[in-house]
């Protein structure tokens, strides 16, 4: 009975596995994170996040589960690549082409937003210092973010997952639960975390479609950027400090448009914006690249050496 629980037909099931990755993620975070406190490692907040906050707490998020990932590897005996952050692309044209995008969509969202006069651009608010500082300090941080919740959420979480439940239904508990993750930011409602979802379901299908997560973390970076740093307005209800621009929402106009305290992934304009972006990567990668299936392909593992305790891979899926 208990060899039913933990074993199924290709080996130790995908959930005690994305258990075990959990833990061997938290251990080592939780651990740093008491040691940076100790160490007196208390930023202040009094005029927003600051990007050390986001670039050391992301990098050591980012880092244990590289580190979980990498000890799950060699006991499923596989390459970091098959859990979709191949070494080869990094940070090549799938990248790239991702941060232009976010860049791009978030700017179509802001622009959407000040031609329903919701939104003011405003003047600079920082001397030529503070830009070179905090626009190099914030696109750090932001890339930090992009590798810690992609490879969390959309890496060896989403590979093994599924194996357990195939990959659509993977893609939508995990995305439901990266929206849920949004509510504990302060500022955050139902319609923030709802696209918070709806973004976190993009990522998955750039993955499944581009083959890696290189385009998400780009994607996911530089629609951060923009949005803190150079548009300067709320991010799933923080403020970043040290951005750009004196901007504003208009007082009295709707939260519809705004999105309010969330910020624009607040509006409703953002649905638009998404639906478009799901048709580009549909668009630029129309075949179903991940996860990898055939021989040639260094993502590809041996038949038998796919679990923990081997076993037949699954068949492939299509769309």
């Amino acid at each position: 009975m208990l060899e039913k629980v933990f074993n199924g037909p290709i080996g130790i099931r995908s959930g005690w596995r994305l258990l075990i990755f959990l833990v061997l993620v938290g251990i080592p975070f939780f651990a740093i994170n008491l040691v940076l406190r100790a160490r007196g490692f208390r930023p202040n907040f009094a005029h927003g996040i600051p990007p050390s906050v986001v670039l050391v707490g992301d990098s050591v998020l980012f880092g244990s589960a590289l580190a979980a990932a990498w000890v799950m590897s060699r006991l499923e005996h596989k390459s970091l690549g098959q859990y979709g952050l191949p070494g080869r692309g990094a940070f090549g044209p799938k990248f790239w082409a991702g941060a232009v995008i976010g860049l791009a969509a978030l700017s179509v969202l802001m622009v959407g937003i000040r031609l329903g006069d919701g939104y003011y651009f405003g003047g600079l608010a920082l001397g030529a210092r503070g830009i070179i500082y905090f626009g190099i300090f914030w696109a750090l941080a932001f890339l930090a973010v992009g590798f810690a919740e992609e490879f969390l959420f959309r890496g060896y979480s989403l590979a093994t997952l599924s194996e357990g439940i195939r990959f659509w239904p993977a893609a939508i508990v995990l995305s439901a639960l990266f929206g849920a993750v949004h509510l504990q930011n302060v500022g955050e409602n139902p319609i923030g975390a709802l696209s918070a979802a709806l973004v976190g379901l993009l990522f998955c299908f750039s993955l499944r479609r581009s083959g890696s997560l290189w385009f998400a973390i780009g994607l996911h970076a530089g629609w951060d950027y923009a949005e803190s740093f150079i548009y300067s307005v709320p991010n799933s209800g923080t403020v970043a400090e040290g951005h750009l621009l004196s901007s504003h929402f208009q007082a009295g106009a709707p939260v519809w448009l705004t999105g309010g305290s969330v910020g624009p992934e607040g509006s409703l304009l953002v649905f638009i914006v998404l639906a478009m972006l799901f048709l580009v990567v549909h668009w630029m990668y129309p075949e179903v690249r991940f996860p990898a299936r055939g021989r040639g392909n260094e993502n590809i593992p041996p038949p038998e050496a796919n679990t923990l305790l081997g076993g037949t891979e699954a068949s492939p899926e299509r769309d």
